[in-house]
């Protein structure tokens, strides 16, 4: 109830397009940035723990110089992002790109739509990923995101504008468009999304491999495109040696 009160509060207060262009900004930040950042400060926080569940040598890790050039592109990134939000939003009349409703979603209908999307965006991340290593593609697009063959957090967003476009936003915010999902719906499904791609690129073998079965991925680049698994089995593309191990945070769904 106090849940209600505090939406129809904010819809009262705010504009539609305001409420979703700025809950968006946060889910981003709380869910990518900070959960980053974590990753990122366990080795100096927990040198113990980190060094036990590091999946690769301490000798591939990113140098602090990469680790800032990283910084700097990913923010290029999401700025791009955050001005394509704004656009759509102004080109659409200042109306918000999803469904703001004064009813919130029930629970089911969030696993619903989360777990309809997921499966959508695995098949467009795993067809634009594997067309991006194509040889005419992959120097000019995708070769700046396998700089890191052992990937920290940050390298998640870590591309080309083309790729940051075509291969990282599009899957995410497609199928949640095309299945017309409130707002607060399609929130919880990037902070899952933001959460998964995060933990893909730790280094970390948290979550039953979570992390392993990408980083076979920056390891091997021939194995492993897609993010929930399912077109890497139907295409044979699973690695073997991290597949038995994946766990997807949208199994929980």
């Amino acid at each position: 109830m106090a849940t209600t009160q505090l939406w129809l509060h904010l819809l009262d207060q705010y504009s539609s397009s305001t409420i979703e262009f700025a809950g968006t900004s946060i889910v981003q930040f709380v869910f990518f940035w900070t959960v980053s950042a974590i990753y990122i400060a366990l080795p100096y926080i927990a040198p113990k723990f980190s060094a036990r569940h590091k999946l690769q040598k301490t000798e591939k890790l990113p140098t602090p110089s990469e680790l800032w050039d990283c910084l700097t592109i990913v923010t290029r990134n999401q700025v791009i992002t955050s001005m394509i939000h704004g656009v759509l939003i102004i080109l659409r009349g200042r109306q918000p790109v999803y469904r703001v409703d004064a009813i919130l979603p029930g629970l089911v209908e969030i696993l619903r739509d989360v777990t309809l999307a997921a499966l959508f965006h695995d098949i467009l991340y795993y067809y634009t990923h594997r067309l991006i290593h194509h040889p005419s593609l992959y120097p000019a697009i995708h070769k700046l995101h396998h700089h890191f063959t052992a990937p920290v957090a940050l390298a998640s967003q870590y591309a080309t504008p083309a790729e940051h476009l075509f291969s990282n936003l599009m899957p995410v915010v497609l199928p949640f468009i095309i299945l017309k999902v409130h707002i607060v719906t399609f929130w919880a499904g990037l902070a899952f999304d933001l959460m998964q791609t995060s933990t893909f690129h730790s280094g970390f073998d948290f979550f039953a491999g979570n992390a392993r079965f990408h980083d076979a991925h920056h390891e091997k680049f021939v194995v492993n495109f897609g993010s929930v698994g399912l077109l890497d089995w139907l295409h044979g593309t699973r690695d073997s040696k991290s597949s038995y191990l994946y766990f997807n945070f949208w199994s929980i769904l």
